[in-house]
């Protein structure tokens, strides 16, 4: 009965095993292909695969784009800070005018809409004996003197926007870049190159902050923007790569504790590192790169692999006991494990391209590049690794440990036998629906959607970016947290008093809303000229129901504050942050002003800034959110049910994922981590890494349950067998992960601290929950008979 020609098994087995060879060699040149394609793939992002382009906000914004000089959302700015004394002295203001050059010709920035002080678009207007007056606010004819200066200051005075470039305290200054995601190529014009954030990032420490702050040591640099941002976490990428060498290391030990063999150690980890390199060259070949938001699906790839790494050995081991040859062991083990394995990484895949549904390019490219990591897994664990053990062998030390653990009793595996018990499970069951109750009202209480800090949450506090933003939200009365509402009229009416007549009343909502800093328009500059013009009295400072008066005000203003037609006047509207509540209030404000106000001729359409790109973004993920999870979970649940045909199996394996899923979202809540692009599609994932355990162990269970035993002792032999992979492979991995805790990147930190609390409580669901539901229900009778109807149909 050993001899493997003996036992046929099924046409695939026969066919991988009876051309081993043929197998290693093809899973060879794959690797050496797909390392090839893996190497060369780039960090990379964009600033137009973050935000969900379908949306309402975001179509407005790309309408309207050409009409909305630095307004779309992915600036860069950079703060000049004088030291001592004040912006108004030649050396800082000829330190300013290097950097706006240098800035000027760095790669990507979008030149004709470059602001600083140095700028000639921005002008100062006042009021004269001869009428209105106004010019560059540092005029052809400066030199540096004090009566150079001293004009600069007058002028800068009587500029509203050349204000919003200084800080309140007139000691630094501000330099505004947007960016292009595309910009001809300076050798090549008809060439369009993409802009490289990382590039960028380094070029705005080298040539702008380092270079600066050493050549005039009075100056301190801040920059801020979504290319800064994206720049340090991409840099923090090198040491992503030194966390996972670390969990590398320590699930490489940890496997050895738990096989005691180095050759079945080696094997495992090695066909794990091939699924992650054909992952990465995968991801190269579909044409993405690695982003500071999809850097974590590597890790997630060696999570699963080496979850199944882990039950094939652990079923080789014990299947070597009464195999003559390690062949056959792989045979039986292959035969054993691959349905269930193949079960679960199609379950996988299937909850990871739900993902899909998002309107988000970073999270669509994610989702693909998980699918793409689980689905190499069947060839090289379900596959590649049976077959090289099958020619490696596992040593005797190994193969006779687990045998004295199948005979020998096992005080530990007993205990948790009781989970299956009378007595223990319905207070498990209690203690479930406990928590799922408590964790759903805490979640539902105090998880929000979106930011829920100042800055930029994906780096710590501390980090020089935050405080780079902390500078410029306390000093300055304007903030890069700025939403845009269009106000849209027929060609040249955006002047008319029945149009700024409601914007004026939408400003003062605006500038009475908790949130709101301030807010600025055509009707802000109408105000003040008008003001101007009357001695400047404040009796005056109103809007005008005279139509030529309302004219004649806007006429002269240097202010781009309406497009080249007259047909759309954009709204300023500057937050105190972009916290969740702040946006949702701002937002609901304006929605609610232009369901009453909008008519023919008239619209108010938010549509640019990035706080507006925040909001729908945000709203994106809160429409997302709950039907993900439900798709993933139908998804799973119909794997289950397809591979057991038991609706009590399939609740069996999928209402403990659930209860990790209600619990995750409840730790979010009470660490303070917002739902948004970063931090999503980790439940979603989590319930794909879950999903293994409570297959595997339902599987085993299934069939000692078939061979008569009753569901306690089932349960202590399934825990014998494949408990003890389960408990190793939760572990292990959380072990591994851990460790990201430390990580300088906040985004990174908090992904450590859940996946950590979801492979350790997915495990336990497995082993706890899952038992103590099976007692009430699943009939092992109806399973004997099942079994022996199959076996009496089969002779």
């Amino acid at each position: 009965m050993n001899d493997p020609q003996q036992e046929q098994g099924t046409a695939l087995e026969r066919l991988i095993f009876n051309n081993r060879p043929i197998v290693i060699g093809l899973c060879l040149v794959v690797t050496v292909f797909l390392a090839w394609q893996a190497v060369r793939v780039l960090p990379e992002t964009s600033f137009e695969k973050m935000i969900p382009q379908h949306h309402p906000i975001i179509a407005n914004m790309f309408k309207y784009r050409s009409d909305l000089e630095g307004l779309g959302g992915n600036n860069i700015s950079i703060v000049v800070e004088a030291k001592e004394g004040d912006i108004f002295n030649a050396e800082y203001l000829e330190t300013l005018r290097q950097m706006h050059d240098e800035v000027f010709f760095l790669p990507g920035v979008d030149r004709s809409a470059l602001t600083s002080l140095w700028s000639p678009a921005i002008r100062w207007v006042k009021v004269t004996e001869d009428g209105l007056s106004g010019g560059e606010i540092i005029p052809q004819t400066y030199d540096g003197s004090a009566a150079s200066i001293t004009e600069l200051r007058n002028n800068l005075l009587s500029s509203q926007e050349g204000l919003r470039l200084v800080a309140k305290n007139f000691k630094s200054s501000m330099i505004n870049a947007p960016l292009l995601e595309s910009y001809p190529d300076p050798d090549n014009p008809g060439k369009l190159l993409k802009l490289d954030y990382q590039r960028l990032s380094h070029e705005l420490e080298e040539k702008i902050r380092d270079k600066y702050q050493a050549q005039n040591p009075n100056v301190v640099i801040h920059i801020t923007g979504f290319a800064k941002k994206v720049g340090d976490l991409i840099d923090g990428l090198i040491q992503v790569v030194g966390f996972f060498a670390i969990c590398l290391l320590i699930t490489f030990a940890l496997l050895y504790l738990f096989t005691w063999c180095i050759r079945s150690t080696i094997a495992v980890v090695t066909t794990t590192l091939v699924a992650v390199i054909w992952q990465i060259g995968l991801v190269r070949l579909v044409g993405f790169g690695i982003d500071p938001y999809s850097m974590l699906v590597p890790f997630l790839v060696f999570a699963i692999g080496i979850s199944h790494g882990v039950q094939k050995i652990n079923g080789i081991a014990l299947q070597s006991g009464s195999a003559d040859t390690s062949l056959l062991a792989a045979r039986r083990t292959f035969r054993q494990l691959f349905l269930p394995g193949m079960i679960a990484i199609l379950a996988d895949a299937v909850g990871f391209i739900t993902l899909m549904l998002i309107d988000i390019g970073v999270i669509h490219e994610l989702a693909i590049g998980a699918s793409l990591g689980v689905a190499v897994i069947v060839f090289t664990n379900l596959i590649l690794l049976p077959v090289a053990i099958s020619y490696i062998g596992i040593s005797r030390k190994a193969i006779q440990r687990s045998k004295n653990d199948a005979i020998r009793p096992h005080p530990f595996w007993r205990l948790l036998s009781n989970f299956a018990g009378p007595k223990v499970a319905p207070i498990s069951i209690f203690i479930a629906l406990a928590l799922a109750v408590s964790g759903f009202w805490y979640q539902k209480t105090h998880l929000q959607i979106g930011d829920l800090d100042s800055g930029a949450p994906e780096l710590r506090p501390d980090s020089r970016y935050n405080l780079d933003v902390d500078f410029i939200t306390k000093n300055y009365s304007v903030t890069n947290d700025l939403m845009v509402v269009m106000v849209v009229t027929p060609e040249d009416g955006c002047t008319a008093y029945s149009m700024m007549e409601p914007l004026d009343r939408l400003m003062w909502k605006l500038t009475n809303t908790e949130g709101v800093q301030s807010a600025e328009s055509l009707v802000t500059a109408s105000k003040l000229v008008v003001m101007a013009l009357n001695e400047g009295s404040l009796k005056w400072q109103a809007l005008s129901r005279n139509q030529s008066v309302l004219d004649n005000s806007v006429s002269n203003i240097g202010q781009k504050l309406f497009n080249n037609t007259c047909s759309m006047a954009p709204l300023l509207i500057f937050l105190d942050d972009h916290k969740a509540a702040t946006l949702a209030r701002v937002t609901k404000l304006i929605r609610d002003f232009a369901a009453e106000n909008d008519r023919p001729g008239l619209q108010f359409m938010l549509g640019a800034g990035d706080a507006a790109i925040e909001a729908a973004t945000n709203e994106v993920i809160a429409r997302s959110e709950i039907l993900i999870l439900l798709l993933v979970y139908l998804c799973v649940g119909a794997m289950c049910l397809i591979t057991f045909r038991s609706i009590a199996a399939t609740a069996c394996i999928v209402l403990p994922l659930i209860l990790t899923s209600i619990l995750g979202n409840a730790l979010m809540a009470f660490l303070g981590i917002g739902v948004k692009v970063a931090t999503m599609p980790v439940i979603a994932l989590g319930v794909g890494i879950g999903v293994d355990y409570g297959i595997y162990v339902y599987s085993r269970l299934s069939t000692f349950l078939r061979e008569g035993l009753p569901l306690q002792e089932a349960y202590y032999q399934t825990l014998k067998s494949t408990g003890r992979a389960v408990l190793f492979t939760g572990l292990c991995l959380a072990l591994g992960v851990e460790t990201w805790v430390y990580s300088a990147i906040k985004f990174q930190a908090d992904m450590g601290l859940m996946l950590t609390f979801m492979f350790l409580l997915n495990m336990w669901g497995a082993l706890w929950l899952l038992p103590a539901l099976a007692r009430y229900l699943i009939d092992p009778n109806k399973i004997v008979k099942q079994s022996a109807g199959r076996f009496s149909l089969a002779h």
